[in-house]
């Protein structure tokens, strides 16, 4: 781990992380916001990823919207990395209070946290749209579960991610708890992501504790603000040793 980061930690009670694409980037899973899958999105489908990823879009392409959604947003061989793991321990000892994340992979339960508010929800959870019952991954990636593609339910309504899709608005008590937890806390440490998603990123705002620390792989605007800045990989620099 980074001296000066590990410094910080050891002198802080109160330990909030906020998290995005960069940490579950290190995990296997891609950005879809990269040139990369800018690209692979319209030369595939015709269509970017924000507008596949749309409400409007589920509504009108469902079909579409799954296979998209299957095939690029469904990583379950991804594992959790040492940035995960090291959030899951500093929890463990009392230090870290919540996990704040833009990321819908559930790696940071998989590696043992258990306070995390998750902004854009989780694609391990699912409901019926007309029933409301609840169903896993592996029910709705099973393709016997499937009409044409899209997941239905025993009660013949379509199932549908627990996911913020673009054109829809976060989860009220997600983002009050993700407030509540961030003005309490006395550090803010912020990885793998270049705050420029609003509204999750405005949640920096609410933050008035002793130490601000920003870890990305490029500058942020907010990196004038940081009392420590790493231009590094997240996963490097939090491995614990």
């Amino acid at each position: 781990m980074d001296a000066r980061l590990k410094e910080i930690i050891e002198t802080s009670e109160n330990i909030v992380f906020f998290g995005g694409a960069g940490v579950s980037t290190e995990s296997g899973i891609p950005d879809f916001r990269s040139e990369k899958g800018l690209y692979h999105a319209q030369q595939v489908y015709g269509y970017s990823p924000e507008t596949m990823l749309s409400h409007s879009f589920y509504t009108r392409n469902t079909k579409l919207f799954f296979q998209y959604y299957k095939e690029n947003l469904i990583h379950r061989e991804a594992q959790p990395n040492e940035a995960h793991k090291t959030l899951a321990r500093l929890e463990d000892m009392g230090k870290l209070k919540a996990v704040v994340t833009q990321n819908i992979d559930g790696l940071h339960q998989k590696a043992g946290s258990k306070a995390v508010y998750e902004l854009h929800g989780s694609v391990l959870r699912n409901y019926c749209e007309r029933c409301g019952k609840a169903y896993d991954l592996d029910y709705i990636m099973d393709e016997a579960n499937c009409k044409d593609g899209v997941p239905v339910c025993n009660c013949g309504g379509t199932i549908k991610p627990d996911v913020v899709l673009y054109e829809e608005a976060l989860d009220d008590a997600c983002v009050n708890g993700a407030v509540r937890a961030i003005s309490e806390a006395d550090t803010l440490i912020i990885g793998g992501t270049s705050l420029v998603v609003y509204p999750a990123a405005g949640l920096i705002n609410y933050f008035h504790g002793n130490h601000l620390v920003l870890i990305n792989k490029d500058a942020t605007a907010y990196d004038n603000r940081a009392d420590l800045v790493i231009n590094d990989s997240i996963g490097k620099v939090m491995a614990w040793e």
